[in-house]
């Protein structure tokens, strides 16, 4: 349930950053898309992921400015421009999580992967678990400060 909640926090945050659109009018049509009976990525979602994806976006919204700068020191070769925009935004909110949200580090960084593989090109789970990979080691060698996780 939480992918499905990170996949709707993803495909909102990507049309309202590449596509200009109103962030809770992405998140509307996203979670339209997602909760049919007929989408064929799985069930969908209930009250708690779909309070949980707000959360994500809400959070990433409020600490934009630091996330990315993290993400800019972190990512080695690329600027935000080279980048692929699903990539992008899947780091993005997966960096924001690793950061401020309770979640265990392991699980969420599996997570980002097979969305950015599902969503990204051929070489999108690879280029995402590098870049977590790093942001993990900068946490775990004390430069960058996280909420307490979760067992």
């Amino acid at each position: 349930m939480l992918r499905r909640a990170r996949e709707l926090a993803m495909r909102a945050l990507f049309a309202h950053t590449q596509g200009g659109v109103d962030l809770e009018e992405a998140f509307r049509h996203a979670l339209e898309e997602m909760g049919g009976e007929d989408d064929p990525y799985g069930d969908a979602l209930d009250e708690e992921g779909i309070a949980f994806a707000r959360r994500l976006l809400q959070g990433y919204t409020a600490h934009q400015e630091e996330v990315d700068r993290i993400l800019r020191e972190t990512v080695e070769g690329w600027d935000f421009a080279q980048m692929s925009k699903t990539d992008l935004t899947v780091l993005r909110l997966a960096t924001y999580e690793m950061l401020y949200e309770p979640t265990p580090f392991a699980p969420l960084i599996e997570v980002a992967v097979k969305i950015a593989n599902r969503y990204g090109g051929e070489h999108s789970g690879a280029f995402v678990n590098g870049v977590l990979g790093r942001l993990y080691r900068r946490i775990q060698e004390g430069e960058l400060k996280t909420v307490a996780k979760e067992a």
